[in-house]
């Protein structure tokens, strides 16, 4: 099958190629930061954590939101599931990749990422998100792989694969719950110290993982002959309006008690992040916008008649997935770190260099993406060519 991934139309390979450029720019800034070092990122003394990680903690969620097919498909036998389950499998791969990515370039010396496996702390929340992510990746590698071609040879699936896709449904909730407990459980952080965390980072990753897939179906549906179908595409979209809700309510109880508690330590990051802080607020009209797209978004996911019309339903799952990146990919990270446990603001904004070395690794995983999600339609496209 892996054939059918070097196969394609003029703008298939131009699209591949755009891909290899954006990649080729962001290698060459890493292998500065390499050499330099990450002086040339925003990071501090202060901010220690950055951009790169901004990004790994939201596609760690993007990777968890496959389990929101593989649970209804494979436990609760919603047969319509069957047709796009591939999807999402393969989406959790290219973001899972991207992920371990952003832990490489994050590394000043990326051969230390060699001292977790060398040297194995198991008292280490770290040790355990290295375990979960390789092996989620793995997982939903086999998974996806045996079952496509189970599919492609009109056989059914090996017994021994069963068992895999149970554990990776617990396995997906693990991989983002691990990655909050290694915020809030970090106790100088008042930001992110909460037992809350966890439900909000899967809350907004049951959000931004699906609406990204629906935006991918509609893409498929519209270069291929291959359709996702209507009702995949709406149950989806049901899940991101409920999602998408939680996630909001999630984010109010935070303010309440945050505020209602009047402490001064947990105050202040959420100050800093929508009014600003002792002067500085750069963050604030993207926090803002963050919540204004997610309350646009459950407006017009909730209400049926706009959320059934799919031009319409596109746009929602836009702004699902900038509201959330924002929210999660921005916000979260800065917010912590910002002001210091000593209360002072050193504001973080990352540089050029970092944006590109990030935008490198996106493209990896689009690229990856792209090549898995090709030999899935190839497949379905033959399969449906054989059947008629």
């Amino acid at each position: 099958m892996l054939e059918n991934a070097f196969k394609g139309s003029k703008r298939y390979y131009g699209w591949m190629t755009a891909l290899l450029a954006i990649i080729g720019i962001g290698f060459g800034f890493y292998i500065w930061q390499l050499r330099f070092g990450l002086g040339i990122t925003g990071m501090s003394r202060d901010v220690t954590w950055g951009f790169y990680i901004a990004q790994f903690t939201f596609l760690v969620g993007v990777a968890a939101s496959a389990v929101m097919l593989v649970l209804p498909y494979y436990l609760h036998h919603y047969k319509a599931f069957g047709k796009i389950t591939i999807l999402g499998e393969f989406l959790a791969v290219a973001s899972v990749t991207m992920c371990i990515l952003f832990i490489f370039v994050d590394l000043g010396q990326p051969m230390r990422v060699l001292n977790v496996l060398l040297y194995p702390t198991p008292n280490s929340v770290l040790f355990w998100d290295m375990v979960v992510l390789n092996g989620y990746l793995l997982l939903n590698i086999v998974i996806g792989w045996k079952i496509l071609e189970a599919e492609r040879n009109a056989v059914a699936p090996p017994s021994w694969i069963k068992p895999l896709i149970y554990l990776s449904i617990p396995w997906a909730v693990s991989i983002h719950t691990v990655t909050a407990f290694l915020y809030c459980g970090l106790p100088g952080r008042g930001f992110w110290l909460t037992a809350i965390l966890a439900p909000r980072f899967l809350s907004s990753a049951f959000a931004a993982g699906p609406s990204l897939l629906i935006l991918l179906c509609l893409i498929v549906r519209k270069l291929t002959k291959f359709d996702p179908g209507k009702e995949q595409i709406q149950s989806l979209a049901k899940i991101v309006a409920y999602a998408i809700s939680i996630n909001v309510f999630f984010f109010l109880c935070e303010v309440f008690v945050v505020f209602y508690s009047n402490i001064p330590e947990h105050m202040d990051h959420f100050k800093y992040l929508f009014v600003g802080l002792q002067g500085h607020g750069v963050l604030v009209p993207w926090m803002w916008s963050s919540l204004a797209l997610m309350v646009i978004s459950i407006i017009l996911l909730v209400v049926p008649s706009t959320r059934q019309n799919e031009s319409i339903l596109a746009v929602a799952c836009v702004t699902v997935f900038i509201g959330t990146w924002i929210d999660k990919g921005l916000g979260m990270i800065s917010g912590g770190f910002v002001p210091s446990p000593l209360h002072h603001v050193n504001e973080y904004v990352p540089t050029i260099p970092e944006i590109l070395i990030a935008l490198g690794v996106w493209a990896t995983g689009f690229f990856v993406l792209t090549a898995l999600f090709k030999i899935a339609v190839t497949v379905k496209e033959e399969v449906a060519g054989v059947a008629s």
